[in-house]
């Protein structure tokens, strides 16, 4: 989507780690603030698709399903930010208005029916309106059967197969070695055949897995769905147009080498695509050729 669609937030972050790395030193004052910005963002930068210095806001979505997403999100936060400074400022009032000091004589009032309709009302129409977008979301990211291609995806330890069940092609993903890493390429998060597909295409994904539980994550896609062995579940992500390449990580504890279990969404233009789909039919044919079965006439009972 471009810096254009990147949160505020997360062009702060990012100008703000540019600032901090062109410093050849640091005082006191900028080291404590960073160390306590580090220790309140690091488990939302372990988790970021695309990882940027010292982020604190989700990654820029990519598509109308991960926008929405984000919008609901950001609606969330700010409802619950409301409810929590609503709730301290109404805590601190009553200890300062109620205290022993001020009223030796406390009143005996157990019911007041106009605060009881109050807040039972007011957390109901909060609920509905936090509901409406909510099921919207909820069903807009069951159109599956509103795709233009189809993915299978199976997870298996330690590493992904891609499955184009229309292209008769399926390979293997393998996260590559932190000594075999080009220039360029972030760590951890590297494969050496990433899930290829084309620009402005919704894209159906089978996800599936072949032993433990694992999980298909890729945020800045807005897709999370566990693969389970003998069940395939649903999942569609809307790639925008322009070539990028969006990261994720299985993020279901599935062993030893949970960690290392990286995935890699590569989007390309058309052309790039149909080029890389040519040799790909030639580097992954698949031979899981279904045969056509002959037509069986049973004999007649008479």
């Amino acid at each position: 989507l471009g810096e254009e669609s990147m949160p505020i937030l997360a062009k702060f972050n990012a100008h703000f780690a540019q600032f901090l790395s062109g410093r050849k030193a640091a005082n006191l004052a900028g080291v404590l603030f960073g160390s306590v910005v580090l220790a309140l963002t690091a488990t939302g930068a372990a988790h970021a698709a695309a990882p940027v210095p010292w982020q604190m806001d989700l990654q820029p979505p990519a598509g109308s399903l991960a926008e929405m997403a984000t919008d609901l999100h950001n609606l969330l936060l700010v409802v619950i930010t409301l409810i929590s400074l609503f709730v301290l400022g109404l805590l601190i009032y009553v200890g300062v208005r109620f205290r022993a000091s001020r009223n030796p004589n406390p009143s005996k009032t157990s019911h007041h029916t106009v605060i009881e309709i109050l807040w039972t009302v007011i957390p109901v129409l909060i609920l509905v309106g936090i509901a409406v977008p909510s099921f919207r979301l909820l069903y807009y990211m069951d159109r599956t059967n509103e795709t233009d291609m189809v993915i299978k995806v199976t997870g298996n330890q330690w590493y992904w197969n891609y499955t184009y069940p229309d292209e008769g092609i399926s390979f293997d993903s393998y996260m590559v070695d932190e000594a075999d890493l080009k220039p360029g390429q972030p760590r951890l998060l590297t494969v050496d055949y990433p899930m290829v597909v084309p620009e402005g295409t919704r894209i159906k994904l089978l996800i599936t897995g072949n032993d433990v539980m694992h999980s298909f994550f890729v945020p800045s896609l807005a897709v999370q769905i566990y693969a389970f062995i003998g069940r395939t579940n649903e999942a569609w992500i809307d790639v925008p147009v322009g070539g990028q390449t969006y990261y994720g990580q299985c993020n279901q504890i599935c062993g030893v080498n949970h960690a290392y279990m990286p995935i890699e969404v590569k989007a390309l233009p058309k052309a790039e695509y149909a080029a890389w789909l040519a040799q790909a039919k030639e580097e992954f044919a698949s031979n899981d050729i279904v045969p056509v079965q002959p037509e069986v006439t049973l004999a007649s009972a008479k």
